[in-house]
């Protein structure tokens, strides 16, 4: 079931043609992105006094005026110029939001504008491939595959590197895809390995003298070129594909084999939001000291329901390749997953997809004081005891549910965009942050990005509902000096996705811009 993402607080028909419903999703997270970094909201109706009372903004930097339908899921922009309000195609938003950048920054940008219209096109070539592919019948992957809009306040969430679709269409999680992993046989004397990789060479089997990897098909047509003197000498062999396909997750370069119960996840010399997804050398050498501080923080957590950690456990390249080749290998869920419990991605809830458990419960209340109970307290208590920065944002954490619907489990990954304090065990010979930067990320992933997201869902489908109170009691529950200050605050930290990407900020950068804080009101 395709889920079109309505404007939050309005109740108009959604576009019908396929056009038209590529333009509404690729809209709204960049609409999001200009409004939160940007753009000044106005008091009350816009200058023709408009009736329905759609918000309205002015734009510092060219002053025009702007104004959408809805606030979460904003729609239907218009800008309002020779006395009239006229409404903005996807191309008339991307070209606004450029010239306001350009005027705001003082600098110019031809290559996100690309990215954005990218976006919106990778957009329209999902809902087309969609349209003609049975979505998973396992509701765990039907869950990691059904991010149509994506992150919602980056400006181009699904631009794909700007190739044509047949290029990754075949690899796309929101198309549903599913294919074979390529497998390689590397010489053994240029395998270069860490950790455990076992799994590995379970796959298949690579001749004398030879180790099995793994490669992503799309990675392998990309680097091509600078593998063929591999192939040519006989350093790399081409052995055929894995006898079984794989899910590609919402990661998309991670991907799930359900019948090993392994995650496998690979380069990919593509921009995804903010990073060339690459496994770049540097994180890869600290993988596993981050990875062990990980597993040594949530080791303390037990009883039914403890919250689970999944590994990155180890991973394996070859040294002329050492980036390009690389995959890392990570748990499966049956090992760590709640008997009788169904996973879920934490992002798929804030979309929305078929078969939602936060959609359809008949309890949304009790349901949210559940989630925030195994949600909240690892990432916490992982801060204040181990001194484990989580990266608990919306696409790496899992929630599990029992049978009635109810959250039972949370589970947590990716150690590649964890951060450690300094006197973390293990934490010696890795890179560290300050305590107050550690705190600044843990609030914007778990409550900017993750609880902010799943609060406004919630009410979306529960009107009436007010979801922060249950959340200042949670918070309140947890003996750390940050506490209080955190739930007095009047604004949050909330990442500036657009400004990073037009100022060609580093991707791993984070600045911050102040949201006002809805823990505040209680």
């Amino acid at each position: 079931m395709d889920l079109m993402p309505p404007p939050a607080d309005d109740h108009a028909a959604s576009p019908a043609g396929p056009a038209a419903r590529a333009d509404a999703h690729a809209a709204v997270p960049l609409l999001n992105c200009l409004l939160r970094e940007v753009a000044e909201p106005l008091p009350g109706p816009g200058p023709d006094r408009d009736p329905h009372a759609r918000s309205t903004y002015r734009l510092p930097g060219t002053g025009r005026l702007l104004r959408v339908r809805g606030t979460r899921r904003p729609a239907a922009p218009e800008v309002f110029t020779a006395g009239a309000w006229h409404r903005l195609g996807h191309p008339g938003l991307v070209a606004l939001v450029a010239e306001e950048l350009r005027r705001h920054t003082g600098l110019a940008n031809r290559e996100l504008p690309a990215e954005m219209l990218d976006s919106r096109d990778a957009v329209a070539a999902l809902l087309d491939a969609r349209a003609r592919t049975a979505p998973p019948d396992d509701p765990y992957v039907r869950s990691e595959q059904s991010l149509l809009t994506g992150h919602p306040h980056h400006p181009a969430p699904k631009a794909r590197g700007g190739g044509p679709a047949a290029g990754w269409l075949p690899y796309a999680p929101e198309a549903h895809a599913r294919f074979p992993l390529a497998l390689l046989a590397v010489r053994e004397d240029t395998v270069v390995e860490d950790g455990d990789t076992a799994a590995l060479d379970r796959l298949g089997t690579a001749p004398p003298g030879y180790r099995l990897l793994p490669a992503h098909p799309w990675q392998l047509g990309l680097a091509a070129r600078d593998l063929a003197p591999a192939f040519a000498d006989g350093r790399l062999i081409e052995l055929g594909t894995t006898t079984s396909p794989v899910w590609p997750t919402a990661a998309i370069r991670t991907v799930y084999a359900p019948g090993d119960d392994l995650f496998l996840k690979f380069s990919l010399d593509v921009r995804i939001t903010n990073d060339i997804r690459r496994l770049w050398r540097h994180d890869l050498r600290r993988l596993h000291g981050t990875d062990t501080a990980v597993r040594r923080a949530f080791a303390a957590f037990d009883g039914p329901g403890a919250p689970a950690w999944l590994s990155d456990r180890g991973h394996r390249t070859a040294d002329f390749a050492f980036e390009q080749l690389a995959v890392v290998v990570r748990d499966g869920l049956r090992g760590h997953v709640v008997p009788g419990a169904t996973p879920c991605l934490a992002a798929a809830l804030a979309e929305g997809f078929d078969g939602s458990p936060l959609a359809r419960t008949p309890h949304p209340a009790q349901w949210w004081e559940r989630y925030l109970e195994h949600v909240v307290p690892p990432a916490l208590t992982a801060f204040a005891e181990h001194g484990v920065v989580l990266e608990a944002h919306l696409q790496n954490t899992l929630i599990a549910t029992g049978p009635d619907g109810m959250p039972v489990q949370a589970l947590f990954r990716d150690a590649e965009g964890v951060k450690l304090l300094p006197g973390a065990a293990g934490a010696a010979p890795l890179p560290t942050v300050s305590r107050a930067d550690g705190w600044e990320r843990l609030v914007y992933c778990l409550v900017v990005n993750h609880l902010m997201e799943i609060a406004a869902a919630l009410a979306d489908h529960h009107p009436g509902l007010d979801p922060w109170p249950a959340v200042r009691r949670e918070l309140a529950r947890h003996d750390l000096p940050e506490i209080p200050a955190l739930l007095a605050a009047p604004t949050l930290p909330a990442k500036t996705n657009l400004l990073l990407r037009w100022t060609g900020a580093d991707g791993a950068d984070a600045r911050y811009r102040p949201l006002p804080s809805p823990l505040a009101a209680g």
